[in-house]
């Protein structure tokens, strides 16, 4: 039979608290393999590869990886519906260049996913770049924190 300072001693004697996983960060569910623009591509050879890709978008660079905009389908068909129509949709000869957004938001590769998905939400993008010293070292898309906010 158990007393009553048994019955008290089980009561005050706690279970080890269980760790909190740690929350993802962009450096863990970026995309590293990425397929980038530069501002001199020709338009349609960038719409041909996010067609191919069968991606919405994706970073420009120059040629030290440095962000310098990004690239959208949104920025594709502005130029579209913005051209002349004189028997082609797009005039030729548009560079990424001309119709890239310039200020894009980034995130850092430390952004935990908390603060990814209010980015996402305050700027009303698909995809934020992730830069580190400046340098384009990944992405992450609004799917990539979807996947993973579900399986946590």
């Amino acid at each position: 039979m158990e007393t009553m300072r048994d019955a008290i001693r089980a009561g005050m004697e706690t279970s080890t608290p269980s760790k909190k996983a740690p929350v993802p960060t962009a450096a863990d569910i970026m995309t590293r393999d990425l397929v980038t623009f530069r501002p001199g591509d020709d338009v349609r050879t960038a719409i041909a590869l996010l067609l191919r890709h069968r991606i919405s978008g994706g970073p420009v660079m120059n040629e030290r990886r440095q962000l310098v905009g990004t690239l959208s389908e949104g920025d594709c068909l502005r130029a579209i519906s913005a051209g002349e129509y004189d028997g082609e949709p797009m005039n030729t000869g548009r560079l990424v260049g001309d119709l890239m957004n310039r200020e894009p938001p980034t995130i850092a590769p430390s952004t935990d996913i908390y603060a990814i998905t209010q980015t996402f939400v305050q700027n009303d993008v698909r995809r934020l770049p992730v830069v580190d010293a400046g340098i384009v070292v990944g992405q992450v898309s609004r799917r990539d924190v979807l996947r993973v906010i579900s399986a946590m």
